[in-house]
C-alpha cells in the first residue's frame, strides 16, 4: 500500500524539523535582537520585510516549481520508487535543508548579499567572478527548462481530445492578475495578510473553475498557440515579472502559490493515506535494468535527476537573492529556510506516490511527468467526489503555478547577477540585464525540437547540483572564518561535489566518443563549460585557503 510509505516519510520529515532544525538554529546562533537587512534597508523595492507566514509561502513556492515533481516522477520510473524515496527523505533532511538554511543565514549576516558576494568576501575576486558566471549559466538553464515544461502544460490534451491546457492557460492569466491586485491591496491600501487570504484564496479557486468554462472561441484560440509560441509568451512574462517591484507580483503571487501547494499537499496526503491505493510499481527495477533505463546509471543520475525535493543549488540563490531581503527576524529562518525544504521533500514524496500507483507497462508511464502527476492528484480528488475534469484542471494549474513562481524569481535573480557582474545600474541596467538573461533561453527553445526540456533536464540537474556543492564550499569557508564548526556542511559538500562532477563527465562522454547530433553537442559543450568553470573555482579556493593559512602562520610568528 502507498499509505504506509507516505505516512512514515511525513513523520520522519516532521521529526527532522523538530530535532535537526533546533540543532541548526544552535549551530548558527539565531538571535531576533539582531536586525535583519529587510528591516535596516527596507527600500520598498527589493528589501521589504514580510511576515513569517507570507515569506514561507513565497519562498516555498519559489523553490518548489516543477523540480520536486518532474524529477521524482522520472527517477521512480527509471530506477524504482525506493531509491528515489531514500534520496528524497535523507537528502532533504541532511543535505538540502542544511544547504538552504545556511545559505539564508549567511546572506542575512552579510547584509542580504548574494552567494556570489559571500564568495568574494570570503575567498577572492577571481573566485567571485567565476562563481557569478557559473550561477548565471545555471539560472539560464533553469529558465529554459521550466519555460518549456510550462508551455507543454498549456498544450495538454485529455484522452477524449479535450484541451485541458487551454483552460489552464486562461486560469493562469487571471491568477497573475489576481496576485497583482492582492499586492496593491496589501502594500498600498494596508490590508492585512489574513484578510487578503480570506478574499483571494477563494478567488483563486474560482479562477481554477472559470478558466475551462470560458467561451469555446477563446479556448480554441489558446489551444491553437503552439508550444514554441507559448515559450516566447512565457519568456515575455519573465521579463515583465523581473522588472516590477517584488511587492506587486512576486510576494503575493508566491504567497498564493504557497496556498495552492498546501492544498495539493492536503489532497495528496488525503488520497495517499485514505484512498486505499496499492503500490503496484516496482520498488526497485532489477529485471532488465539496462534496457529499461536505456543505459541510465543509478549513480550518479539518481542524484541529479531528483534535485529540488532533495537538494538544489537553485535554492541557495533564491534564499540569498530574494528571501534574505524579506526576512523580518532571524528565527523565521528555521521555518522558511529549513522547513520549506522539508515541505518540498513531502511534495516530492507525493509526486513519487503517483508513479507507485501505476502498473508496470502502463501507457501512462509514457506521458509527460506533469500529466502523470496531475492525473494522480486528480485521482485523489476524485475520491472526494470532485468532478474529474475540474480536478485535472486544478492539478495542472497548481503545477504551472509552481513553475511560474520559479520562472520570475529565477529571471530576477539572473538579472541581479548580471547587473552585479557588469556593473549595470538604474532602470536601463535592469532592462538590459533582464533582456540579456532571456536571450539564451529564447535561442535554445527556438532551436531545439519539441519537448526541449528533455534536452535541458540532464544539464540543468548536473549544473544545479554542482551549484549546490560550490555554494556549500563557500558556506564552509564562511563558517570557518567565523569560528564556527563546519562538520554539518562537509558531508553534504562531499556528496554533492562527487555526484555532480561525475554526472558532468557522463554528459561529456558521448561527444568525446564521436556521438553526432545537435542535442548531444549542446549537452557536451555546456557540460564542458561548467566542468572547467567549477574546476577553476575549486583550484582558486584551495589556493586562497592555502595562502590564508600561510599568512595566519606568519602573523602568529
Amino acid at each position: 500500500m502507498i499509505a504506509p510509505v507516505v505516512l512514515i516519510s511525513a513523520a520522519v520529515l516532521a521529526a527532522a524539523y523538530l530535532i535537526y532544525g533546533r540543532f541548526l538554529v544552535r549551530r548558527l546562533q539565531l538571535d531576533d535582537s539582531r536586525p535583519t537587512p529587510a528591516v535596516t534597508v527596507n527600500d520598498g523595492q527589493d528589501y521589504v520585510p514580510a511576515s513569517g507566514g507570507l515569506l514561507l509561502g513565497q519562498h516555498f513556492s519559489a523553490i518548489s516549481a516543477a523540480g520536486p515533481i518532474v524529477g521524482p516522477v522520472l527517477a521512480s520510473i527509471w530506477f524504482g520508487w525506493l531509491p528515489a524515496l531514500l534520496w528524497i527523505v535523507l537528502g532533504s533532511i541532511f543535505i538540502g535543508g542544511v544547504h538552504d538554511f545556511t545559505s539564508l543565514i549567511a546572506s542575512v549576516r552579510h547584509g542580504g548579499a548574494s552567494i556570489g558576494e559571500i564568495v568574494r568576501r570570503n575567498l577572492s575576486p577571481t573566485a567571485y567572478r567565476l562563481f557569478l558566471i557559473f550561477v548565471w549559466l545555471c539560472l539560464v538553464y533553469v529558465i529554459a527548462a521550466f519555460t518549456d515544461i510550462t508551455a507543454q502544460t498549456f498544450r495538454t490534451v485529455g484522452g477524449n481530445g479535450e484541451a485541458f491546457g487551454a483552460g489552464v492557460a486562461a486560469s493562469s492569466v487571471f491568477y497573475i492578475l489576481a496576485a497583482m491586485a492582492m499586492g496593491v491591496l496589501l502594500y498600498r491600501f494596508g490590508w492585512k495578510a489574513g484578510k487578503a487570504t480570506l478574499v483571494f484564496l477563494p478567488l483563486v479557486l474560482l479562477i481554477i473553475w472559470a478558466g475551462p468554462q470560458l467561451p469555446a472561441s477563446i479556448l480554441d484560440l489558446l489551444a491553437s498557440v503552439p508550444v514554441k509560441g507559448w515559450d516566447v509568451i512565457l519568456l515575455g512574462y519573465c521579463f515583465f515579472a523581473s522588472v516590477i517591484p517584488v511587492w506587486l507580483l512576486l510576494q503575493p503571487r508566491g504567497y498564493l502559490g504557497g496556498w495552492l501547494l498546501y492544498l495539493v499537499i492536503a489532497a495528496g496526503l488525503g488520497g495517499a493515506l485514505f484512498g486505499g491505493i496499492p503500490a503496484t510499481y516496482p520498488a526497485v527495477n532489477l529485471v532488465g535494468l539496462d534496457s529499461l533505463l536505456n543505459g541510465k546509471q543509478l549513480f550518479p543520475l539518481l542524484f541529479i535527476t531528483i534535485a529540488c525535493g532533495a537538494c538544489s543549488g537553485f535554492h541557495g540563490i533564491v534564499a540569498s537573492g530574494t528571501t534574505s531581503k524579506q526576512l523580518a527576524r532571524e528565527r523565521d529562518a528555521r521555518p522558511v529556510g529549513y522547513g520549506a525544504m522539508l515541505l518540498e521533500g513531502l511534495v516530492a514524496v507525493l509526486a513519487l506516490a503517483t508513479v507507485m500507483a501505476l502498473a508496470p507497462g502502463s501507457p501512462a508511464l509514457k506521458e509527460d511527468p506533469n500529466l502523470i502527476y496531475a492525473r494522480g492528484i486528480a485521482r485523489y480528488l476524485g475520491l472526494a467526489g470532485i468532478d474529474p475534469s475540474l480536478a485535472l484542471s486544478f492539478a495542472l494549474l497548481a503545477f504551472s503555478t509552481f513553475v511560474y513562481d520559479t520562472l520570475d524569481v529565477c529571471t530576477r535573480l539572473a538579472r541581479y547577477i548580471l547587473q552585479e557582474f557588469t556593473g549595470l545600474k538604474g532602470k536601463a541596467g535592469v532592462v538590459l540585464a533582464t533582456a540579456g538573461t532571456l536571450v539564451l533561453p529564447l535561442l535554445f527553445l527556438l532551436s531545439t525540437k519539441e519537448k526541449g526540456y528533455l534536452v535541458a533536464w540532464p544539464i540543468f540537474g548536473s549544473s544545479n547540483q554542482l551549484l549546490a556543492a560550490l555554494t556549500l564550499l563557500a558556506l564552509a569557508v564562511w563558517l570557518k572564518h567565523s569560528g564556527r564548526r563546519i562538520g554539518f556542511v562537509l558531508l553534504p559538500l562531499a556528496v554533492m561535489l562527487a555526484m555532480s562532477l561525475w554526472s558532468l563527465l557522463l554528459l561529456i562522454e558521448p561527444f568525446l566518443k564521436g556521438a553526432a547530433g545537435f542535442d548531444s553537442l549542446l549537452s557536451a559543450a555546456f557540460g564542458l563549460i561548467l566542468l572547467v568553470l567549477s574546476l577553476f573555482l575549486l583550484v582558486e579556493t584551495v589556493r586562497v585557503l592555502r595562502h590564508r593559512k600561510e599568512d595566519d602562520r606568519a602573523g602568529a610568528v
